[in-house]
């Protein structure tokens, strides 16, 4: 049995500064070293720096570059897991779900949704109404009620003014229930921010795992890393690989051989102007000819809808929305919408790949299981694969526990920890989110509009960028044209939140790239040079991080096959 959790008093907060972390990576010896910073890396070094472990975490490229960037952006149960018999798994997301909303208050926010019932004629199959009827039951008692607000039953009316480009003579009834969303990039970065600033953990990006070392046991005791051209050992006790759809790439580090375990899911949502659709709320709206849904879900002044769930077998590094893709997406859309939404109205689109665990049973990935599993290799590397953004927490303790009973526990130097803590545990920035208001009144310069944008992000951080503009109301100016995003915005990404390029600025730390894919390209010149003197870029290095982004967001509109697209015009600006 583990003793009790040592005294965190001794806890020194870690600066979330780059140059700082590889100093420690170079330095120290750690209990936890972490590959991987998406969600779930996120989540297990938050965990194991909260129990008072000597935590770190390293991230190949960028935080949450990978698929923790591209999901749908929902904090849910997941409706159709429940219709699968997915009941445990529903349950469990539901109850994380819960702990999200208390937790981060200013990332996660309740979100209802809209589920339209078509017909001919208008008149629905009195079979599927009760099979949808029974399902939204179902999904309260599996633990949407926790939101403290059932499901509704809607008549032609009402679901018409949630969404009034419903096609009415379809239409015949819809049913209402509730579920969360969060930005997922930021919800990763705010989990690394908290696991450093207040429990001490080291996080660096763009340091990249090439080996693992052993002792003369044979025990992981080290991770080979590169980072800046340079080579060295991060020195560690245990090891955890939570590199998603990449996980087999470090386990053949430790075992030698490649293991295959993972089969990568494809999913992409496109982006919309949202007067295209006018969807006060979320909505799920079938898919013709397939037994699937998708969402349409609001984003200020635009919808994205997503998402597909096909078989992957390309790169892992360039996932792309292809032609079909978008007529599959626009397809379901225009089932469900009078507008006749084209391919000129696509402003954005982006790609992610699942890492779902390879089953004996063949079939579609949308059909495979969402959970998770946590193996340990004979050298102790502990390994998590699967889950699902909402899980993370959960995902994140079943990992540490694990490192704790079959690796740290036979070590030497094991000083004993306890159970998770992070049930509980409130992420950075709620604190004082919800004060914002009340604080703007010594921000004279801020419009109370950004104040509000400002702390749906930040939440009570959101002070800091505030002040910035009561110094520099320049800074209050968009940064791309036609977005909500300031240019105060992209100082406290370089600042304070290891942004160190274009695209790290308008792909992650703020959603530029989704909601405008051109005309961040546009503004990528301006954004270089803003942050660039922070950085202190040279002209080359300047150029460099424009032209890659640049390159990029035009590989991936011609990838889709789309036609360049401007805010200005669509937007009536």
């Amino acid at each position: 049995m583990p003793r009790p959790r040592r005294n965190l008093n001794h806890v020194t907060p870690r600066p979330f500064v780059r140059s700082a972390s590889l100093e420690a990576l170079r330095n120290d010896t750690f209990d936890l070293v972490v590959v991987g910073g998406g969600i779930t890396g996120a989540g297990v070094v938050l965990d194991a720096a909260a129990r008072g472990m000597h935590a770190a975490l390293i991230e190949r490229d960028d935080f949450a570059s990978g698929t923790s960037s591209k999901s749908s952006k929902l904090v849910h149960g997941g409706l159709r897991y429940l219709q699968q018999g997915e009941v445990g798994l529903v349950y469990e997301a539901l109850a994380e779900r819960q702990r999200l909303l208390r937790n981060a208050p200013h990332l996660v926010k309740t979100l209802p949704f809209l589920i339209p019932m078509f017909g001919k004629g208008g008149v629905i199959p009195a079979k599927i109404s009760r099979l949808l009827g029974a399902a939204m039951w179902g999904y309260d008692l599996t633990g949407g009620w926790r939101v403290g607000k059932l499901h509704q039953r809607l008549d032609t009316t009402e679901a018409l003014s949630y969404m009034p480009t419903l096609p009415a003579e379809r239409l015949a009834s819809a049913y209402l229930y509730y579920d969360a969303a969060a930005d997922d990039a930021r919800l990763v970065l705010t989990v690394l921010r908290t696991a450093a600033l207040e429990y001490g953990a080291v996080v660096a990006n763009r340091v990249a795992a090439v080996g693992i070392t052993k002792d003369a046991a044979g025990r992981a005791d080290g991770i080979e890393v590169e980072a800046d051209g340079e080579r060295f050992t991060v020195r560690t006790r245990a090891v955890v690989n939570a590199a998603g759809v990449w996980s087999d790439d470090v386990r053949t580090f430790d075992e030698g051989v490649d293991p295959d375990s993972i089969r990568p899911a494809k999913g992409i949502h496109l982006t919309v102007p949202w007067d295209k659709v006018r969807n006060q709320i979320a909505a799920v709206v079938p898919v013709p000819g397939d037994r699937r849904s998708v969402f349409v879900v609001p984003n200020g002044r635009f919808t994205y809808i997503g998402t597909t769930d096909t078989d992957y077998e390309g790169p892992v590094d360039d996932p792309q929305c292809t032609p079909e893709d978008v007529e599959y997406l626009l397809g379901a859309i225009n089932f469900s919408c009078t507008s006749e939404i084209t391919v000129d109205d696509v402003v954005g689109t982006w790609a992610g790949l699942r890492p779902l665990v390879k089953s004996a049973a063949s079939g579609r990935t949308a059909d495979l299981s969402r959970r998770h599993k946590v193996a340990r290799s004979a050298s102790g590397v502990v390994t998590i694969t699967g889950g699902k953004l909402t899980t993370y927490r959960e995902m994140a303790a079943d990992t540490v526990d694990e490192v704790i009973e079959s690796v740290l526990a036979d070590r030497p130097g094991y000083d004993g920890y306890g159970a998770s803590t992070t049930k509980k545990l409130a992420l950075r920035g709620a604190a004082g989110h919800d004060t914002l208001g009340r604080a703007a009144d010594a921000f004279p310069e801020v419009p109370l509009g950004l104040v509000q944008h400002l702390g749906d992000r930040y939440g009570g951080e959101a002070r800091v960028l505030m002040a910035a503009i009561q110094d520099d109301p320049s800074l209050a100016e968009p940064l791309v044209p036609g977005l909500p995003y300031v240019r105060a915005e992209a100082l406290f990404a370089v600042r304070h939140e290891m942004a160190g390029s274009v695209d790290d600025v308008l792909s992650r730390r703020t959603r530029s790239r989704l909601l405008g894919r051109d005309d961040s390209a546009v503004a990528a010149g301006e954004v270089g040079r803003l942050i660039g003197e922070e950085l202190g870029w040279d002209a080359g290095q300047l150029d460099r991080s424009v032209e890659e982004y640049q390159r990029d967001t035009t590989h991936e509109r011609t990838a889709a096959s789309l036609p360049e697209t401007h805010l200005e015009t669509l937007l009536g600006a």
